[in-house]
């Protein structure tokens, strides 16, 4: 008996001891947090996974060598499997393909080389299955000029004779020329002669891409309409393409338009970077049509219910323009304006410093309240491997997968899949076509937009066609989908757990953040949420060895951190405690470390309250202590 007193006085003891014991260690914090304020559901897109199909070079399932939408379809479990939370379709709509179906002729038909309007029903019911959101792209600044707008705007049609920009153009000693000086994106004149109805029209892009003319409210009405029709065949939103684009400029009193000045750095005449173009993008009017874009889509789910329809915004404006569209104090915007930042700012020789200046960028430029995103690539860019080195894969996937908001991956960055040579001969985005065999390199992007490799058979599983619309990969059977599943930390695999682990992490969906460059070379990601555990995302960006001390950064850090994540790259395994005044990262190495938490959460009276952990255990070892002496 005299024993058993003395342990539960031990016990009793230890358990008043074990508050002063856990101060140290992070995650503590006495003030208790109501249980709804800090459980307020994230709506789906806010740490959304989204990922980015290019229909073209998917997955083809009739053997035409182009992807389509059953090809899609049958490739949504892969999606559902890695983590995906919705995905965006690049044009799939009615179009001549001058521009890959960015030169659309009909705003609501499906493409007969990607399918009909049943299997876009089919491609809906099978991503419901999966849980899968489809977004699709909506393209507002032109049409084709094989649409029936443009037809009818060309015949003089009233109802659409100013669907698009037009202008007689100037007369000089009995030579007619452009309204302007401006240059379309593609090279050359923005303007285009139209011989039956003798004036310019303007094209911002190619010649086959007519400029819409959002001054006429016709035209504004037409567009939303597109919006509505395809949110009425259930999509979750639209990626906006080239918004800064929509609007130019308004001709003066005496309907001219203004020239743009020059650039002194470029000399060719041809290039669109001549011109500093400040006539023809960024126009204020663009910001309040987004606006107005987004309040078709609230007063589509206030009407029909559901879950909140998004816009994504594809824009390369300055951060300030780029802001404003999230929205204002009377006006909601896009829910995510593109980050680019990863793209434009950040080349092979970045230091962590410059991640650091980066990621801060947009975290300190958002708005309060809005949801950041961080997009790694796309169609128009080159490849992450092929930009930033396939040994910086994962961790840069690591690390757009642990910062706050949502993440944008582009098809096969998943894999590591790398740019494609693609020869003169064999180039056919209008970009790279529009100039010559010595320089079509610096403007095509057909390496980017090659077919998805699936396995390492024929045409890396894309498709059985004798020929493929743009060469395979001449590495597929090293680079697959099929090979990475069985490589437990191939890329695809790394990605995999890093979307599980954001799915499953409250600190990763919810946490504050800080961004941190420990040297040159090592960049950290903390996370931390009070009562969760803290996680921290460590970067090895250049290729020596290097042994950090994290405390000297991160004070409320304990003396040894467990291993969460790890790359092939690693050392440590996963469940490895680490010291963390003393830790080493490999060349190109990342890791995800995990600082538990010292407390025990519990709910009472709609509180959430905190205990030391510990002494939760020796409460529960005194009570059984005491029930046994009975």
């Amino acid at each position: 008996m005299i024993k058993q007193s003395l342990a539960a006085l031990f016990v009793v003891l230890l358990q008043l001891l074990c508050p002063a014991w856990s101060q140290p260690f992070p995650n503590y914090h006495a003030d208790f947090v109501d249980i709804e304020e800090k459980d307020t559901d994230l709506k789906w897109w806010q740490t959304g996974a989204f990922y980015q199909i290019y229909p073209r070079s998917f997955k083809d399932s009739n053997g035409d060598g182009v992807g389509d939408l059953n090809g899609i379809a049958a490739q949504l479990p892969y999606l559902k499997e890695i983590g995906i939370t919705a995905t965006w379709l690049s044009p799939i709509f009615t179009s001549p393909m001058a521009d890959f179906g960015y030169d659309i002729a009909n705003f609501t038909e499906i493409a007969p080389i990607f399918g009909t309007m049943e299997d876009f029903e089919k491609l809906m019911k099978v991503a419901k299955e999966q849980d899968i959101k489809i977004i699709l792209d909506f393209v507002p600044n032109h049409s084709s000029d094989e649409c029936e707008w443009f037809r009818r705007s060309a015949a003089g049609d009233p109802e659409y004779k100013d669907f698009y920009v037009w202008h007689p153009g100037h007369v000089e000693n009995g030579n007619r020329r452009p309204p302007s000086n401006w240059i379309s994106v593609f090279r050359g004149s923005a303007w285009q002669w139209h011989e039956g109805r003798q004036e310019y029209y303007l094209h911002q892009f190619v010649k086959k891409q007519p400029d819409l003319n959002y001054r006429n409210p016709k035209v504004r009405e037409a567009m939303n309409n597109v919006l509505r029709f395809w949110l009425a065949k259930g999509v979750a939103g639209f990626r906006i393409d080239a918004v800064p684009h929509v609007f130019e400029i308004a001709p003066d009193a005496q309907n001219q338009y203004r020239d743009e000045p020059r650039n002194d750095w470029d000399n060719d005449p041809e290039d669109y970077g001549y011109l500093q173009h400040i006539y023809t993008v960024d126009q204020p009017e663009t910001i309040d049509l987004v606006y107005s874009w987004r309040a078709v889509l609230d007063a589509f789910q206030r009407d029909n219910g559901g879950d909140e329809r998004i816009l994504m915004a594809e824009t390369y404006s300055p951060i300030n323009i780029v802001m404003r569209y999230y929205g204002n104090e009377t006006a909601e915007g896009a829910q995510l304006p593109f980050n680019f930042l990863l793209i434009s700012e950040i080349s092979n020789s970045s230091n962590a410093h410059a991640y650091e200046d980066t990621i801060q960028k947009w975290l300190q430029h958002m708005p309060k309240g809005r949801t950041a995103n961080w997009v790694l690539g796309n169609h128009d860019k080159p490849r992450v491997g092929s930009r930033l080195g396939t040994d910086r894969v994962d961790m840069l996937n690591m690390l757009t997968s642990t910062l706050p908001g949502a993440s944008v991956t582009y098809q096969g960055e998943e894999l590591g899949m790398t740019n494609v040579w693609i020869s003169w001969k064999d180039t056919v985005d209008p970009s790279a076509c529009n100039t010559n065999p010595s320089i079509y390199e610096n403007f095509s992007r057909d390496p980017e937009r090659t077919p998805f490799q699936w396995s390492d058979a024929q045409d890396a599983g894309f498709s059985n066609a004798s020929k493929t619309w743009l060469p395979i990969a001449q590495n597929y059977k090293q680079v697959n989908v099929e090979l990475e599943q069985q490589k437990p930390l191939s890329h695809l695999n790394v990605f995999k757990q890093l979307w599980k682990l954001r799915r499953q992490s409250r600190t990763l969906q919810r946490g504050d953040t800080q961004v941190k460059a420990l040297s040159d070379t090592v960049l950290a990601v903390k996370r931390s949420l009070e009562h969760e555990s803290t996680l921290l995302t460590l970067m090895n960006i250049y290729d020596g060895v290097e042994t950090i001390n994290l405390q000297q950064t991160f004070k409320d850090l304990p003396a040894q951190l467990r291993v969460l994540l790890i790359t092939e790259r690693s050392q440590v395994k996963v469940g490895d405690l680490i010291n963390s005044t003393s830790l080493q990262l490999q060349p190109k190495d990342s890791l995800i470390l995990e600082a538990t938490s010292s407390y025990y959460g519990y709910a009472t009276n709609g509180e959430l309250r905190s205990l030391p952990a510990l002494g939760v255990y020796l409460w529960l070892a005194q009570v059984a202590l005491y029930l046994s002496s009975r």
